[in-house]
């Protein structure tokens, strides 16, 4: 039996402690059963469900792969380039990491690509801030285009970042054209996400 403190409903029973000497204790409400244990191992057992309130588990305390906060923008705009230098979709997204050793994990689904160029694909790039940290895809045509046919529902990506820092970093996808035909991305308004995902290191 280790040392135990259970609770009473009386002036007299409303705490008693009970000695040993194992070094674990155990927590128990007023009927004798146990709500709480510490081990000596300093590992803490509970009898029924953890409750949080608003306040959650701290950050600091969360296991390493535990997602820590999540951050999602959707873009649904048509742009189209015949630049072969890499110009933003216009799909963005922002985080603010807890802590500099954290990873962030970087969703990215593009809705549709097309062309307007026979032969003509599309390269695309995931850029934090203003520096390029992938290339994901070379989105090339399937067969000879016609005039505004969509090449594909577009290209998706998942990428692991270790930006570093507690300050807001922005992750953004840009694409160019692989020959210098005419390429659109979010054709016909189609909605193209990132979502972000902190991790803790």
């Amino acid at each position: 039996m280790a040392s135990s403190i259970s609770a009473g409903t009386t002036s007299s029973t409303a705490l008693v402690a009970t000695a040993d000497t194992t070094g674990a204790l155990v927590l128990q409400t007023n009927n004798g059963t146990t709500a709480l244990t510490l081990s000596t191992a300093q590992n803490a057992t509970f009898a029924g469900t953890l409750t949080t309130a608003s306040q959650g588990i701290a950050a600091a305390s969360m296991p390493a792969g535990s997602i820590l906060q999540v951050v999602n923008a959707t873009y649904a705009t048509s742009v189209t380039t015949t630049s072969t230098s890499p110009i933003t979709t216009g799909l963005t997204a922002s985080i603010t990491p807890k802590f500099a050793t954290s990873k962030i994990l970087a969703q990215v689904s593009i809705a549709s690509v097309g062309s307007t160029a026979a032969g003509c694909g599309a390269n695309f790039y995931l850029y934090r801030n203003a520096s390029q940290i992938l290339y994901f895809i070379n989105n090339a045509p399937y067969g000879v285009l016609n005039s505004g046919t969509i090449i594909s529902v577009g290209p998706s990506t998942n990428y692991l970042d270790s930006p570093a820092t507690t300050s807001s970093t922005s992750y953004t996808v840009y694409f160019a054209s692989d020959n210098g035909g005419s390429v659109t991305v979010q054709r016909a308004s189609t909605t193209s996400t990132i979502t972000l995902m902190e991790v803790a290191a």
